[in-house]
């Protein structure tokens, strides 16, 4: 796809092989997203966006935080910072909710709820730490089950230092 595709617009949620096993049935999914996104990377770069924000050419990391898996978030945000680059711009997303299997299989019974506001901060957080500092946290459902609403980041970080 090299020179055929300017944005790209990659997902990863899980790091740990046996989490991905477990609810994605795909172990080596963290092996090959890394392997994917680093040559996605290495075609198109940073995100550019121009003076209103459209974006032009680049990689935009979506990172669903699941719950109880800080541990994944840490990892993939290190990796990303470290093996890509700190400028790269990351969504961290709080959206998760259990539906199918999740909703029904004892197996993963630990990922039958929503992210906690807690774990969303503690995500970003985390995302800081590893030195990424791009990030989209306009829209955030701040009701729980509630709509998106627009969440400037004064309000963000009210909601974040609870």
């Amino acid at each position: 796809m090299d020179g055929v595709i300017d944005i790209y617009m990659p997902d990863f949620k899980l790091w740990d092989a046996e989490h991905c096993r477990k609810y994605l049935v795909a172990r080596n999914y963290a092996e090959a997203a890394r392997t994917v996104i680093a040559a996605m990377h290495a075609q198109v770069g940073e995100l550019k966006v121009d003076e209103n924000g459209l974006a032009l050419r680049g990689v935009l990391i979506w990172h669903l935080v699941m719950p109880g898996l800080l541990d994944d978030t840490r990892e993939i945000m290190c990796w990303i910072a470290g093996n890509l680059s700190p400028d790269t711009y990351v969504n961290v997303m709080d959206q998760y909710y259990p539906a199918h299997k999740a909703e029904t299989e004892p197996r993963v019974a630990e990922i039958n709820r929503r992210t906690s506001d807690d774990e969303f901060c503690s995500a970003l957080e985390l995302a800081r730490e590893a030195g990424l500092w791009r990030f989209d946290t306009r829209w955030r459902n701040v009701i729980p089950h509630g709509a998106p609403v627009w969440l400037p980041r004064a309000r963000q970080r009210e909601v974040c230092a609870r």
